[in-house]
């Protein structure tokens, strides 16, 4: 039997899983439930321009948590506190310097959230996309654990560094795709990677 590629942390039961959108989740939540973990929906995403494209979104992961009885959270949505944490960046290519401050900006909010809950480990459907660097989302993840306050009883929440490309989810996730005939955005968020995403097409 082939070793699987991805590596559950001892001891993890529960997990708070950050997703930014139903497509890149689908794949992960049902891995973590075939395999005994319990995933709380995390939806923080205050990157996303314009609103009523949040809202799409929104919907959508709603929906499927729903479907499957999964508890599903919604963090503020704040775009304005998004902008001022990029301000200066606006120009970055996709995977450059913008991209890791969005990430610590989403994932230090889940590290908290987790902290909140009492979830000893969050993880992130970032570290699923191909169109983004791994190990800046990894950074960003670690990061956001590091500027916790420093909680001892009961310990703060670990990121769960994960490829959650591996074990055909990326195949998965196109068939989950099509079978919960999710709405597939066709850029990352951000009014920014919009423009990038439009350049492309030209």
């Amino acid at each position: 039997m082939k070793k699987s590629a991805i590596i559950v942390p001892e001891g993890c039961r529960r997990v708070l899983l950050h997703a930014c959108c139903a497509p890149c989740s689908s794949a992960i939540v049902e891995w973590l439930q075939a395999h005994g973990i319990q995933p709380v929906i995390y939806y923080f995403n205050p990157n996303i321009y314009p609103e009523a494209e949040y809202e799409i979104r929104k919907a959508e992961s709603k929906r499927h948590a729903e479907s499957l009885g999964i508890e599903w959270i919604e963090g503020p949505y704040d775009h304005e506190a998004w902008l001022r944490d990029v301000k200066g960046l606006e120009n970055e290519p996709e995977r450059g310097n913008r991209c890791s401050v969005c990430f610590y900006h989403r994932l230090k909010a889940t590290a908290e959230k987790a902290a909140e809950l009492d979830i000893p480990y969050f993880a992130t459907t970032l570290a699923s996309s191909r169109w983004k660097n791994i190990e800046q989302v990894n950074a960003a993840g670690l990061k956001a654990c590091e500027t916790l306050t420093p909680n001892p009883l009961p310990p703060n929440p670990s990121f769960w560094a994960q490829n959650w490309r591996k074990d055909g989810l990326q195949e998965r996730r196109n068939e989950l795709l099509k079978q919960y005939n999710f709405y597939n955005q066709l850029y990352c968020g951000c009014e920014f990677s919009m423009r990038s995403a439009n350049d492309k097409e030209v």
